[in-house]
C-alpha cells in the first residue's frame, strides 16, 4: 500500500477519536479546519457531531464549497452520522431553514429518525463487506437513510422498530463514498476505518 495521508474534518463532534483510530492503523493522518488543508490530502472523513453546528461552522470559515468541489470532484470522503447527513443530496426531519449539505451522495436522509439523545442505542450490524463477524454499532441521535438511488450500494441496515420487525439502511457506499448512520470512531472495532483506508488506497491506485 503506497502512503497515505487522511484528513478528518475538525469543526466539531467526535473527531480526535477518528484520529486515534487512523493512528491505530498507522495512516498519517491531518485535522482540517481551513479550506487549504484539503489540498494534500488523499481522503477526508467527515465526523458525527452536531450536522447543523458543523455546518454553520462551515459555512464562517469558508468550507462548504471547497467541501463540495473536494466530494463532487470524485474524492473518497466518509460520513459518520452527522457527516452523513451533509454528504447527502436531500435531508428531512431538519430544522426551521435547514441547513447547508455538502452533497454528493444521491440519497435522502432523516436527520432525527431514531429520536432524540435519550433515544441512542447500541446494535449488532449484519455487515458482510467487514466479514462474517457482527459489528456492534454505537447510534447517538442517529439519523437514517430512507431512500437511494440505484447506484448506492447498501451496506448494513438496521431494525427501525423495537420489535425488529422492519429496518431501515444505516450504512452504504457509492464508489470512493462510504457513509454510516453510527460511530464505528466510538468502538474498538478497526474494521470501517480499515474499509475505508483500503477504498482510499485502492482510489489513489487507479488515479496513478
Amino acid at each position: 500500500m503506497s502512503e497515505l495521508r487522511l484528513g478528518v474534518l475538525a469543526l466539531q463532534g467526535a473527531f480526535r477519536e477518528h484520529v486515534a483510530m487512523l493512528t491505530r492503523l498507522n495512516v498519517e493522518t491531518a485535522e482540517v479546519r481551513l479550506a487549504q488543508e484539503l489540498d494534500d490530502l488523499d481522503g477526508l472523513i467527515i465526523p458525527g457531531g452536531e450536522s447543523t453546528s458543523m455546518g454553520l461552522v462551515a459555512e464562517r470559515w469558508g468550507l462548504v464549497e471547497p467541501l463540495r468541489q473536494w466530494v463532487h470532484g470524485g474524492r473518497p470522503t466518509w460520513g459518520t452520522c452527522a457527516g452523513m447527513i451533509l454528504l447527502a443530496e436531500r435531508a428531512t426531519g431538519q430544522k426551521l431553514g435547514g441547513q447547508a449539505l455538502i452533497g454528493g451522495l444521491d440519497v435522502t436522509v432523516n436527520r432525527n429518525y431514531f429520536g432524540r439523545q435519550v433515544d441512542s442505542f447500541e446494535a449488532d450490524l449484519d455487515v458482510p463487506v467487514l466479514g462474517d463477524t457482527p459489528f456492534h454499532a454505537v447510534f447517538i441521535r442517529a439519523p437514517a437513510i430512507t431512500a437511494v438511488a440505484e447506484d448506492v450500494e447498501t451496506l448494513a441496515t438496521v431494525a427501525s422498530l423495537p420489535d425488529g420487525t422492519d429496518s431501515v439502511i444505516a450504512a452504504v457506499r457509492r464508489g470512493p463514498i462510504l457513509a454510516t448512520a453510527f460511530h464505528p470512531e466510538l468502538t474498538g472495532d478497526l474494521r470501517w476505518h480499515r474499509l475505508f483506508v483500503q477504498i482510499v488506497s485502492d482510489f489513489k491506485s487507479r488515479s496513478g
